[in-house]
């Protein structure tokens, strides 16, 4: 009987798989790191089945929350489906969808401001304009490459990930202060963000450089992330405009569900809403 076993050479052709299928790098890192957790879980020469993964995934719901273990689940069963191993994989936990953001991880616009007065006092230019950029426009992390000195001359900026792209539209004042930004580094054309070596700055330059940061800037560095500022984009958008389709279409989100995500409430702003009601007498 064939037995299942996890092999350097398939998590080195399921690696190939997912750049093929053009997967962003930290999701590469992740579902590759997922799978070499499970075959850590097995007992040396243990073939994977149902049974094993779904001891595993009990396991991780006695460790985790609902969506990390859900998170785990996914790389897992994307692994099996390239595999052709359908019938190991299984279902996710079921949670109740989440009805407010936790505000211990929130960046709230003030602390923004004290990151932007930190890198302004520290003289880290390229980190204060990567700042405004990453909160001003909404894009990923792994699209500021896409934010080039010939996408500031066109006042917009044409970004791809996972296999579909989307136009950013730059304002006419972050045009402005990167192009002075750029004639003052002497980059005359590619990325505008790039490391001593000239390679795009990626995940890991900008949460070293986030993380160093915080401690001057008095902000708690839970809150202070690259994707936060994704999240601050939103909030502060649909505090605006409340229109989640446009906002949706921005992000570059298929569903309003995922948007849903960014501009949750917090437990505080709801009492106060509802306080406001003046239906307790």
């Amino acid at each position: 009987m064939y037995q299942r076993t996890i092999t350097k050479a398939t998590l080195t052709a399921f690696h190939r798989h997912l750049q093929e299928a053009e997967r962003r790098p930290a999701t590469i890192a992740k579902y590759l790191r997922e799978v070499q957790d499970f075959a850590r879980h097995l007992k040396p020469g243990q073939p994977v089945e149902k049974e094993t993964v779904l001891a595993w995934k009990a396991a991780l719901a006695r460790r985790y929350a609902a969506g990390t273990v859900n998170g785990k689940l996914a790389a897992l069963n994307t692994f099996f489906a390239f595999l052709g191993w359908g019938e190991c994989r299984v279902k996710p936990l079921r949670r109740q969808r989440e009805l407010f953001r936790d505000p211990g991880r929130e960046l709230h616009k003030g602390d923004y401001l004290r990151l932007l007065a930190a890198a302004k006092g520290a003289g880290n230019w390229r980190l204060y304009y990567l700042m405004e950029t990453l909160a001003s426009t909404g894009i990923r992390v792994s699209e500021l490459k896409f934010v080039t000195v010939q996408a500031l001359h066109a006042g917009r900026a044409w970004v791809e990930g996972k296999g579909k792209g989307r136009l950013v539209l730059l304002t006419p004042k972050l045009c402005r202060v990167l192009a002075k930004y750029c004639r003052q580094r002497g980059i005359t054309a590619g990325p505008v963000f790039v490391t001593r070596t000239g390679r795009p700055m990626d995940r890991s330059n900008i949460w070293k450089e986030l993380h160093t940061l915080c401690q001057t800037a008095g902000v708690e560095a839970k809150r202070v992330f690259p994707h936060n500022f994704r999240h601050l984009f939103a909030q502060a958008f649909y505090a605006l405009e409340k229109d989640i389709a446009k906002l949706a279409d921005l992000l570059g989100h298929a569903s309003v569900e995922t948007t849903r995500i960014y501009i949750m409430e917090s437990g505080a702003e709801h009492r106060r809403q509802v306080e406001r009601l003046g239906l307790v007498v």
